[in-house]
């Protein structure tokens, strides 16, 4: 009986040759280069896997994934991902994608250390705290988990017409749009939480910069 490890290598072998046997020219197409019109921006969930779930094809989704599908301003990461999708790959759209049953977002309803994760948690938090009148007025725990996966979701389409990277593309005129969604694990499908930014007229005027 093969161990898991070596059986995902015998199923990259019988994938590969899947491929090449419906296009003798799917790897070597793909080698070109890449042009997705897509930056994903998702959770580390094993469970959400970017392409699968909206059946796209290798090659036309940029993926950045951390836990809890957060945009953080000093995350280098997730900077150095938006900038090269926005700039170099010129992307379209850009989707914050979160998840019901989200781990991340549970762990920062409670006040349970967990560890080192806790720092990333605490931006978490500071979304509950900003729309805390809200979410505690839910009195069914899970009406108020799903809710906050949604709110977050919106926190960080608005963290990411914030920063500097998008800003300057819609600047730009860079045809550029960032959508906020929640995929429902238990059941496959996608919601569009209706929040679509396009420019920087939604945000605050102390958010607005001027280039």
């Amino acid at each position: 009986m093969p161990t898991f490890y070596q059986q995902i290598l015998e199923n990259n072998k019988k994938w590969v040759a899947e491929k090449i046997d419906q296009d003798p020219e799917y790897f070597s197409s793909l080698a070109n280069g890449q042009k997705p019109p897509l930056l994903w921006i998702g959770c580390a969930d094993s469970r959400v896997p970017a392409n699968e779930i909206t059946g796209t094809k290798p090659g036309e989704v940029f993926v950045h994934r951390n836990i809890a599908n957060m945009v953080v301003h000093t995350d280098m990461n997730m900077l150095s991902v938006l900038d090269y999708a926005v700039n170099a790959l010129k992307v379209r759209h850009i989707i914050v994608c979160g998840h019901y049953g989200c781990g991340g977002v549970q762990a920062a309803m409670s006040n349970v250390s967990i560890g080192l994760i806790d720092n990333w948690i605490r931006h978490i938090k500071d979304v509950y705290r900003l729309h805390a009148d809200e979410l505690d007025a839910i009195e069914d725990n899970q009406k108020k988990f799903d809710r906050f996966v949604e709110i977050n979701v919106i926190e960080q389409v608005y963290d990411l017409a914030k920063t500097s990277i998008v800003q300057n593309a819609w600047n730009s005129k860079q045809d550029l749009w960032i959508h906020g969604w929640v995929y429902g694990v238990g059941s496959g499908l996608i919601k569009d939480l209706g929040v679509n930014c396009k420019d920087n007229s939604e945000l605050e005027a102390v958010y607005k910069l001027n280039f």
